[in-house]
């Protein structure tokens, strides 16, 4: 099988892909694939880091306010799809696969045009623009939450079958790896804290508090926070002049690539409210504290955080609503509660959907051969 993945810009939209990729591999070993992007997304960091191809074709978001750069949008917009189709051409591939993000336009429209068989995922509850546009052209749109086939007007298929996850998010106990990672007797508790793939400053913000609040008091708990590529070195400085790099259980990382093994360890995990984030933690029945982003389209994050709140899976903390002292609190309340974090992580564990990866393998391995027959 030869396969065409596109979804770039946050790690939310290249994740799934590079998942979906590697469940493929895992199945039919001599496949080959290679992913679509533009030169200025995350997944030129993430793709070639897993060893897939990445093809560039240059693609950029509208804005929502009148700008000069969305006459740029609308000419990519337009000439994008006529590189893709030359791209699908030379490559000739069986399926084109996208995972949401204005990248996915240019080569899922050409796939579409050409009749290639076509296959989208939409991680969040609200589905995006380019899913929107899109679906009334492809094979099948794949689900993580049912709400999202209601905003949809038209499309041949949709299938609820949540998250991909890449391989490891199950693969590895937390005494596993705790051993890998070198905590065992050094650290009693693994404190996780990040803001999304590309990070988030008010996040950065507050954990930097909390590493100096609280952390740093508590040597019995190793604090890793990713800071994000664009806000690192700022994030660094403040880090550095509160003198907290001078203790062995605080560490601040620009990405996190190990994920599965430092969420696997983790007894408390800080984060965003995306919905890979939530699918990842939900498969591990992992005790979290969610802190939606404000700036997204709808509130999405939080009207999700908002039914694992309901259902006392998570702790949920508005951005707007944090004050001092605030998450250091919350975070020493749940750490070291090992029952109440226990009965959360099972509330959680409930929202996962365990075989995703094999539910999209088997639609998209059905699709490319009956188009072959």
């Amino acid at each position: 099988m030869k396969v065409l993945l596109t979804g770039g810009g946050t790690g939310g939209h290249i994740n799934p892909a590079i998942a979906i990729a590697k469940t493929i591999l895992k199945h039919q070993p001599d496949a080959e694939i290679a992913f679509v992007g533009t030169s200025r997304g995350m997944e030129n960091r993430l793709v070639p880091k897993e060893g897939f191809k990445l093809y560039h074709i240059e693609m950029q978001g509208l804005r929502r306010k009148i700008s000069l750069s969305n006459l740029k949008t609308l000419y990519l917009t337009a000439t994008s799809v006529g590189k893709a189709k030359k791209l699908i051409k030379e490559f000739k591939p069986d399926i084109c696969i996208g995972t949401g993000g204005y990248v996915s336009w240019p080569l899922i429209k050409a796939a579409a045009k050409m009749k290639i068989p076509t296959a989208m995922h939409e991680s969040n509850a609200l589905a995006g623009v380019a899913i929107k546009m899109l679906a009334p052209h492809i094979d099948v749109l794949f689900t993580n939450f049912e709400a999202t086939a209601e905003q949809i007007k038209k499309c041949k298929k949709i299938m609820h079958v949540g998250n991909p996850l890449k391989s490891g998010f199950s693969d590895i106990t937390r005494e596993e790896a705790r051993k890998k990672l070198g905590f065992e007797n050094r650290f009693r508790y693994s404190l996780l804290t990040c803001g999304g793939s590309n990070g988030a400053g008010r996040i950065n913000t507050e954990a930097i508090k909390l590493m100096a609040e609280f952390s740093s008091k508590h040597p019995e708990v190793h604090h890793l926070h990713q800071a994000g590529v664009i806000n690192y070195e700022k994030t660094k400085a403040e880090f550095e002049r509160l003198g907290l790099d001078k203790y062995e259980n605080l560490v601040l990382v620009d990405y996190i690539y190990d994920m599965p093994d430092r969420l696997a360890a983790a007894d408390l995990v800080i984060n965003r409210a995306g919905a890979m984030t939530i699918s990842e933690l939900a498969h591990l029945k992992k005790p979290s504290i969610l802190i939606p982003s404000p700036n997204v389209t709808d509130n999405h994050q939080y009207k999700n955080a908002k039914v694992l709140y309901d259902a006392d899976a998570i702790c949920l903390i508005e951005e707007s609503k944090l004050t001092d002292g605030l998450l250091s609190k919350t975070v020493e309340e749940l750490l070291f509660d090992r029952e109440k974090r226990q009965n959360m992580g099972e509330n959680f564990g409930k929202f996962a959907i365990s075989n995703a990866n094999e539910l999209i393998y088997n639609e998209i391995f059905a699709l490319v051969n009956s188009r072959k027959m």
